[in-house]
């Protein structure tokens, strides 16, 4: 159903799960072993997994806090995209990479909710893509002394309004991780 041609395929981003990014995540680990069991799904499937990895000036690059959390191993083959910007495709390689294996369906991974998952949504969908979000599994910190609603009430808003998104010629959607389909979805 993407409005990017000739791009039928999937593919899973995992992004920004770095261990300073999810340290005081909400249910960190809840969501890190979802986010595993996608990525063995994915690879079982053959299906692209594609890494996003952030930096900026409070996440210095190759730093223990700009790592990805050690029970996520990335094989040399799948993709990194490193960022410094919210949304995944700002200044990056991801749509080329995406491009060169014909992917115009996004499902989508990681942290923080309320910052790059969210960017990285909106993101792809004006590009084009098809982005389905897997609402248990990602996550944020909680934000709530800035004036930000508790984590649980950012990501349920999140999974709600994502639930529901849609624009000619392409979809949204929010699904648990015991419902992700890698599978293209064909219109009638």
């Amino acid at each position: 159903m993407t409005t990017l041609p000739d791009r039928p395929h999937t593919a899973l981003l995992v992004i920004d799960v770095q261990n300073g990014v999810v340290a005081g995540a909400h249910r960190r680990d809840e969501v890190v072993a979802n986010i595993d069991a996608l990525v063995g799904k994915a690879r079982a499937q053959d299906v692209p997994v594609v890494w996003v990895q952030h930096s900026d000036d409070r996440l210095k690059r190759d730093s223990e806090s700009w790592q990805y959390v050690p029970e996520l191993i990335r094989r040399d083959a799948e993709p990194l995209v490193h960022k410094n910007y919210g949304d995944s495709f700002e200044d990056t390689d991801l749509e080329a990479l995406l491009a060169e294996r014909g992917v115009g369906r996004l499902v989508v991974t990681g942290a923080q909710t309320d910052m790059c998952i969210r960017a990285t949504l909106h993101g792809a969908f004006v590009r084009g893509y098809d982005v389905t979000l897997v609402g248990d599994a990602h996550t944020t910190e909680d934000l709530s002394a800035y004036g930000a609603p508790p984590p649980e009430q950012v990501i349920a808003h999140t999974n709600l309004y994502w639930k529901w998104q849609s624009a000619p010629g392409r979809r949204g959607g929010t699904v648990g991780t015991a419902d992700v389909s890698f599978e293209a979805v064909v219109e009638d």
